[in-house]
């Protein structure tokens, strides 16, 4: 077959990622590693059923902060925040966004893939359209359950009133997986050994360097999806005075743009490494 037959046959960048997304999604949605963070997102569900379970054996003070109760949306909002933005979604992030591309040479699987007719940067880009598709599966059903376990304990009009509040979580919870896993795509792409990397990033460089203040916090995904945190909770919601730890947050379009071209940039260059790398398979 001549070089000109198979230019005429290699597919667009947009149709072999694609190609990639439909390969991919379903070997993501049923793999062990879906299983184990399946799990780890019903976390949030049991304890939300927990709560709800001691308010109702105990309706008259069970759960106090300060000697007052707090109301459904406050104990929703710390369940937002502590749980699904402070660890799930960036341990999502990590041990989805470092395999895209660090398991098909661990299953030496990357070589059959780069024989296509398709561009090396589709591969990742594909592979990264399934891991947002699967995880937001994954943790924005877990978010709504949450919302309506235990937001009706302040009365069944806060879930009314406190909606627009969880159409907000959903879109920064979205924004927070987009902007993790391309990050961790880019590590994963670069590096032999992305896994340990990443933990360190997301529970060590992370946490360590938003405890003090100065411009080296805004190296990280965590102090602009920050940002987005007072926007999206409610108003009394706790999680605000928790908040007033860490005294400088963005703006809302600050962290849009910062996360905007966060995750943009982290998948070019990504797919940039895809292209030139030479991936030698351990025998």
């Amino acid at each position: 077959m001549t070089d000109a037959t198979l230019r005429r046959q290699r597919l667009s960048f947009a149709s072999a990622t694609m190609r990639i997304f439909d390969l991919s999604l379903p070997q993501m949605l049923w793999s062990r590693r879906s299983v184990f963070l399946a799990l780890v997102t019903g976390g949030p569900v049991v304890l939300a059923l927990l709560i709800r379970a001691i308010v109702a054996a105990r309706p008259a003070g069970a759960l106090q902060v300060n000697g007052a109760a707090p109301s459904g949306a406050a104990l929703y909002g710390m369940i937002v925040w502590l749980l699904y933005i402070r660890f799930i979604v960036p341990v999502l992030g990590v041990f989805y966004g470092t395999a895209l591309i660090a398991d098909e040479v661990d299953d030496k699987t990357i070589t059959y893939l780069f024989t296509r007719p398709i561009p090396r940067g589709s591969v990742l880009a594909g592979k990264y359209l399934a891991y947002l598709v699967c995880t937001i599966l994954l943790v924005l059903p877990s978010v709504v359950i949450d919302y309506f376990i235990v937001v009706p304990l302040g009365g069944r009009a806060g879930i009314g009133e406190n909606f627009p509040a969880l159409i907000k979580d959903l879109g920064m919870l979205a924004v927070g997986l987009a902007a993790y896993g391309a990050v961790f795509a880019l590590v994963g792409a670069r590096l032999r050994r992305p896994l340990v990397v990443g933990l360190v990033f997301a529970f060590g460089w992370e946490p360590g360097v938003m405890l003090f203040p100065g411009y080296v916090k805004r190296l990280t995904v965590a102090y602009y999806l920050q940002g987005l945190v007072p926007h999206a909770m409610p108003d009394e919601s706790a999680v605000s005075a928790i908040l007033q730890f860490f005294s400088e947050t963005p703006t809302i379009v600050a962290s849009l743009t910062a996360l905007a071209l966060i995750t943009a940039g982290a998948l070019w260059f990504a797919a940039r490494a895809v292209e030139r790398r030479e991936y030698v398979l351990d025998q």
